[in-house]
């Protein structure tokens, strides 16, 4: 037999549409794209400067000096505090492969991000998942299934799909009984788009719990998807034994780069923060008129309870040149994962979800 048999069990990541490919499908000119959670408003402009440099044949710096520095400064936090990968999806695999192996599990809400799970299983752990509850992570239950082979918890706040929030005082609770030799990954991809009074206190967390990982990226609310870097913030032991499962030149020169660049534009960060709370708002407010279920979201999207099945309303939207995440693939059946774009777009979505829904309407009272 090749490789792991786990391998035969599990599916490669399989991602939407691409526009292209929706454009030749159901012949249409103008694609919207509403279904990876990018930013809509793009990156920021002195991310742009820092391509005149060429410098393509060189490795990049593997401990990633520069950016570390900035970062370190920003968060105010040690250099040795910190780790970087190729998006927080490469760190994730990293946490997997340095801690989880046969014979050990680890403890996760179900559903909630699949590649806790994917990387997991292909480490050899053994799962223990709690299922949600209104789209919240089961904090006690999950505090309950730690026994003395758990090695790793995750925690998804906001969690994706749900866009729901863990607390302050959840969290803190949820920490202090957690056993010290669990790493607890607090996984917080959408940090920047949560309420200023529900983002965790980052500095408390790591002096305070040294078994903890957060986890953060610049994909979401940085614009810089394309160029794959995230980070993990941790004590120094933990982050010693990432940067040893960690490939050598994970992150590259360009990526390095543009991450200083946009740390440096907090003028970009809160008007991206600014304008999709404006236009979520505008778009909940939408769905409350035609009575139509949704779970509370501090992210950049919004997961929506359909009155069909999930894919046939998905196909919907696609034939209508939106795409959009069936929430049936996520583990949300009839619910569909809605990106928030830009004001313009989210008009045009919601003319066409009000069409879909008057219409099916009329054949119910028909």
């Amino acid at each position: 037999m090749l490789g792991k048999k786990i391998l035969n069990d599990l599916s490669a990541y399989k991602q939407g549409m691409q526009i292209e490919d929706v454009k030749k499908e159901f012949n249409l000119e103008r694609i919207v794209k509403l279904s990876s959670n990018e930013n809509p408003y793009g990156y920021s402009e002195l991310v742009n400067e820092i391509f005149s440099k060429k410098d393509f044949e060189i490795y990049p710096d593997g401990y990633s000096y520069d950016l570390r520095m900035v970062m370190a400064n920003k968060l105010a936090v040690d250099l040795d505090n910190i780790v970087f990968g190729a998006g927080s999806d490469e760190l994730i695999t990293c946490i997997c492969r340095a801690f989880l192996y046969d014979g050990t599990n680890t403890v996760m809400a179900t559903p909630t991000f699949s590649q806790y799970r994917h990387h997991a299983l292909i480490e050899g752990a053994n799962l223990k998942e709690i299922p949600t509850k209104n789209g919240r992570h089961q904090l006690e239950e999950m505090l309950q299934a730690i026994d003395e082979n758990t090695k790793v918890v995750w925690l998804c706040t906001p969690d994706n799909p749900t866009g729901e929030v863990i607390n302050n005082s959840e969290l803190t609770q949820f920490m202090d009984k957690c056993p010290k030799d669990v790493v607890v990954v607090l996984d917080a991809a959408y940090y920047e788009y949560m309420n200023k009074e529900d983002q965790f206190d980052l500095q408390h967390i790591l002096n305070n719990y040294h078994n903890v990982i957060v986890l953060r990226t610049f994909s979401k609310i940085y614009g810089l998807a394309g160029l794959r870097i995230g980070y993990g913030i941790t004590s120094k032991k933990i982050a010693h034994l990432l940067n040893v499962v960690r490939g050598p030149f994970n992150t590259s020169s360009i990526s390095q780069r543009a991450a200083i660049a946009a740390l440096q534009d907090d003028e970009f960060v809160q008007n991206s923060k600014k304008k999709n709370a404006h236009v979520l708002k505008q778009f909940q407010q939408f769905l409350d008129t035609i009575q139509w279920e949704y779970y509370n979201s501090q992210t950049n999207f919004l997961l929506v309870k359909t009155p069909i099945d999930a894919d046939e309303f998905s196909t919907f939207l696609l034939q209508n040149g939106f795409i959009v995440r069936s929430g049936t693939a996520l583990g949300y059946p009839n619910t569909v994962r809605i990106t928030i774009g830009n004001e313009k777009d989210m008009e045009s979505l919601q003319h066409t979800i009000l069409e879909f829904h008057n219409k099916l309407n009329n054949e119910v009272v028909e």
